[in-house]
């Protein structure tokens, strides 16, 4: 049996899902939870503290000067429409005195409750028109609740989302259209307040959707921040990773060399002796192929990073220090070095990390401060190796840097790598300056030092 397809059918149910799917979005804005207590926040300490012009006394109470100043206007409204209203008997006095907190005390409520504001002020248009013929005040109720209720709507769309004015503004019409249904001489003022509220409501609604999409952009821009800062630092420890390699695997290799040539040094070399040496020098190999195993898969991330290094040359070292001032000075850097203390070897680790941060620390000078002057400080001292690397005041602007920061990152973790501490920021002068110090055992050939 042959299905033909009704194309007027099908339009009518697609119109249908969009008229379902435009009352949820009406229920969950308007009707679920609608007085839920959702509290304004004071201003940004970012934002009052670009105000130099404010004392500092005064900068923590201009946090909450929104809230204030919607608490001043609520106060005005509720008395200025007091002043207006009261008058004549005790039971025309307490119903204009409820009139008037009907119809102010929304406007203080937007700050907590903001959907429930609205329907505070819904209550209040017509309490205003019920109220109003038996006070005697006629139409003039209304149309001072019609202008309240205007500022209500405008200050929920400033405070919940965009779409929360057409919402609004089509049931406040509704009630209108009912209204002058039962009241005809009220289209004289509902005609107008229809006109006026699209001219309020419309710019609310540009507003707070600017202040939305820009609150993305900044959520976006810090998580985007925050990922190239993340995959920096793991950039950083696979570069340390791959450096440490050389010098791990050099030590494992000395291991097994000596316990593979041990027994043969030895006359008549007891078999557990020689036994103890085989298993050194097995646990050695298997250590250095499990380094070899770790170190390719770290490569395997980005295995283009050493493409134009030389594999087979040596880790440096500070002994090569003096070839690393002739390159940044050929580059224009004026550089001064001063070695303090009694030159003594260090762990390789340790010499290999205090030359990349003396390195990277030089190359930001290059980078972030042309034309200024650096000094580089090495301190053999007891129970460590102190740096400070420290430039002056730049003559002239710096090009941007798309990499700004991450210099920092890798020295950080160089350091903490090793349980030394490391501080990098800007000088009293305007300068840079990075300090650090590296813990080194103490060994038996270090206790006549003495600090220089």
């Amino acid at each position: 049996m042959n299905q033909t397809t009704h194309p007027r059918r099908d339009d009518l149910r697609s119109e249908a899902r969009l008229v379902r799917g435009a009352l949820h979005r009406l229920r969950q804005d308007l009707i679920v939870d609608a007085f839920a207590f959702r509290p304004m926040l004071p201003l940004d300490d970012a934002r009052v503290s670009g105000w130099a012009w404010l004392p500092q006394r005064l900068r923590r109470y201009v946090r909450w000067a929104p809230h204030l100043t919607l608490g001043g206007i609520a106060a005005f409204v509720f008395l200025m429409i007091v002043a207006q209203t009261t008058g004549g008997g005790p039971i025309e006095s307490f119903i204009a005195v409820a009139y008037c907190f009907l119809t102010a005390a929304p406007i203080a409520l937007t700050l907590f409750r903001p959907v429930g504001a609205f329907w505070i002020s819904v209550g209040a248009l017509l309490f205003a028109m019920l109220a109003g013929a038996v006070a005697g005040a006629g139409h003039e109720w209304f149309e001072i609740s019609l202008v309240a209720h205007l500022a209500v709507m405008a200050l929920v769309v400033l405070r919940t989302r965009p779409r929360l004015a057409l919402e609004m503004w089509l049931l406040t019409m509704a009630g209108a259209g009912v209204l002058t249904l039962l009241m005809p001489r009220a289209v004289s003022t509902v005609a107008p307040f229809a006109v006026v509220s699209v001219f309020v409501l419309v710019p609310a609604a540009a507003i707070r959707a600017w202040r939305e999409e820009r609150q993305n952009v900044v959520e976006t821009r810090t998580a985007t921040a925050e990922e190239r800062s993340r995959r920096t630092l793991l950039e950083e420890r696979a570069l340390i990773a791959r450096e440490l390699h050389d010098v791990v695997a050099h030590h494992m290799s000395v291991i097994a060399i000596q316990a593979e040539a041990a027994p043969y040094r030895v006359k008549d070399t007891p078999p557990e002796l020689a036994t103890s040496f085989s298993t050194i020098r097995e646990n050695a190999v298997a250590a250095l192929t499990e380094l070899r195993r770790i170190l390719g898969v770290v490569r395997s991330e980005d295995p283009d990073a050493f493409a134009d290094a030389d594999p087979e040359a040596p880790q440096p070292t500070l002994a090569s220090l003096d070839a690393l001032l002739e390159s940044v000075r050929s580059a224009g850097l004026v550089v001064e070095a001063v070695i303090t203390g009694s030159a003594r070897p260090l762990p390789q680790g340790v010499e290999l990390s205090a030359y990349r941060i003396v390195q990277e620390a030089l190359s930001n000078t290059l980078r972030h401060a042309p034309g200024a002057e650096a000094r580089v400080e090495i301190s053999y001292v007891l129970g460590g190796l102190g740096l400070r690397i420290v430039n002056g005041v730049p003559s002239r602007l710096a090009k941007p840097s798309p990499g700004a920061g991450h210099g920092v990152l890798g020295m950080r973790e160089r350091v903490q790598m090793l349980g030394g501490e490391i501080t990098a920021d800007h000088t009293e002068d305007g300068g840079f300056e990075v300090a650090a110090f590296i813990p080194v055992p103490a060994t038996p050939g270090a206790k006549g030092e003495t600090a220089g």
